[in-house]
Formats: structure tokens, sequence, C-alpha cells
């Protein structure tokens, strides 16, 4: 694999990934366990991230306009001190602001700005977060 993982960061058994590149991960940040991260566009991931449970993050699709149907590709970004939900969904060239909050079950079309929290079907912003982020996300477990 070629990965870059920061210090102190953890991805969780049962994650799978769609190629052996395209991942790249800071400092205390976290991917749980059953999370499929698709990585042939790229996913960047911050320092102090949490991504929960079962969560997908998909960086390629088909364009159903084309009439080859033709594949495209898009990096996906979380920066630092992001919270993802358990089983939301992000889709290919979208980034999560610093700070933002994805809900559990959130399904991400378009861009999060920072500090957003956002929930639903698409996911729209139904909160802020405090700006005066100041943890460290530290969470290794057993078998992690």
């Amino acid at each position: 694999m070629r990965y870059e993982i920061g210090r102190h960061s953890y991805i969780f058994m049962d994650a799978w990934f769609d190629c052996r590149k395209g991942l790249k991960m800071g400092n205390h940040s976290v991917v749980n366990q059953k999370c499929r991260m698709d990585t042939r566009g790229g996913i960047e991931i911050g320092d102090n991230v949490s991504v929960s449970a079962e969560v997908c993050i998909l960086t390629a699709d088909h364009d159903p306009h084309s009439p080859t149907f033709e594949g495209r590709a898009g990096p996906v970004r979380i920066e630092d001190f992001a919270f993802i939900g358990t089983r939301a969904m992000i889709f290919r060239a979208v980034t999560i602001g610093r700070g933002a909050v994805v809900a559990a079950g959130a399904v991400v079309t378009k861009s999060v700005p920072p500090l957003a929290i956002v929930a639903g079907v698409p996911a729209r912003q139904i909160g802020v977060r405090d700006p005066a982020l100041n943890y460290q996300v530290d969470y290794d477990r057993l078998f992690a």
C-alpha cells in the first residue's frame, strides 16, 4: 500500500479500499471499522479527523449524461477537526471544511463550509460549530 498515514492515526479492521494508492491521512485521525474508501480519485484526511463506522467515500463515478457512460474522478478532502457520522456518504470532488460535522446517514454531494453542521439527503446545513476547537483525537482500540 502506498498510503501516507500520520502519527497516532488509525484505520480499523474491515475498512476497505478501491486501490493501493491515493490516501493521505494526517496526525491523530481515525477511520473506523467497515468504511469504504474509494481512493481512485484521491482522499486527503487532515489532522484530528474522526470518520465513523460504515462511512462510504466515493471519489469516482460515471457520467449518466455521457453516451459512453464515461468515468470521472475527483478527490475528496476532509480538513482538520472534521467529524463524519456513521453511514454518511461523501461523493467525488467534495471538500469537508475545517471543523465541519456531517451527521450520521447524510449524503454529501457538495462541499461543506468550515464549521458547518450538515444532515439529510442530500445534506443541508442545519447549524454551525463553535470555532474554538482545541482537542486531539486519540482513538486507538484493541484490534485496530
